[in-house]
């Protein structure tokens, strides 16, 4: 009995296996609860001077392009992000508005970028573990024909038993790790969002 249970489990897992609904059908491999937004509007967290002027002049100066790397690495604190931004505009009072449009234009760039990243990792991840459940699916069908069989080969019961045992296992660990990984881009507009707010602060 002890060396059926994973095939009794792959079993009671098909059900579950197949492609969820996914929230946006012009996305299917998508498999959040948030509405998958391929790229960020920098009008949606930016209410300061407009940055269309700026493309990417902002890697051309070496201490705004440093500070980005800083402020967008999520080591940094909030905290430490905010106070840094308030010291970086203040010691350039001369031209506060030009250095503030292309420290934005820097985080946008850079955040929105990692953000995009990290949804098309989250998408390889759905694809894997489809290949997953099909396999756990062929596996099941293998275990019932050796079940059928009037004199089954005790080997291959032992090894398909032990491949459907670490694939269950594999499919359930990325189950429980999806709603994690499904918050980091969210955790990323979140941190932009605060950035763009201590900007347009400093210089109101």
């Amino acid at each position: 009995m002890k060396r059926l249970l994973p095939f009794v489990v792959a079993i009671l897992l098909l059900g579950r296996l197949g492609p969820a609904s996914a929230a946006d059908p012009r996305y299917p491999d998508w498999p959040c609860n948030q509405i998958k937004v391929p790229e960020l509007s920098a009008a949606a967290v930016w209410a300061g001077p407009p940055i269309d002027d700026v493309g990417d002049r902002w890697e051309q100066d070496p201490q705004i392009k440093d500070l980005v790397v800083r402020l967008a690495a999520r080591r940094t604190s909030l905290d430490e992000a905010e106070k840094a931004i308030g010291d970086f505009l203040a010691a350039n009072a001369a031209d506060k508005v030009t250095k503030a449009k292309l420290l934005f234009a820097g985080l946008f760039a850079t955040l929105n970028r990692e953000r995009s990243v990290v949804m098309d990792g989250i998408e390889r991840f759905t694809q894997r573990r489809a290949q997953i459940a099909d396999r756990i699916r062929t596996e099941a069908r293998q275990m019932r024909e050796l079940q059928d069989m009037p004199s089954r080969d005790e080997s291959k019961v032992e090894e398909l038993t032990n491949r459907i045992d670490w694939d269950t296992r594999v499919f359930e660990d990325q189950r429980k790790t999806i709603g994690y990984v499904c918050e980091v881009p969210t955790i990323i507009e979140r941190r932009l969002g605060a950035l763009a707010r201590a900007i347009q602060q400093s210089i109101e």
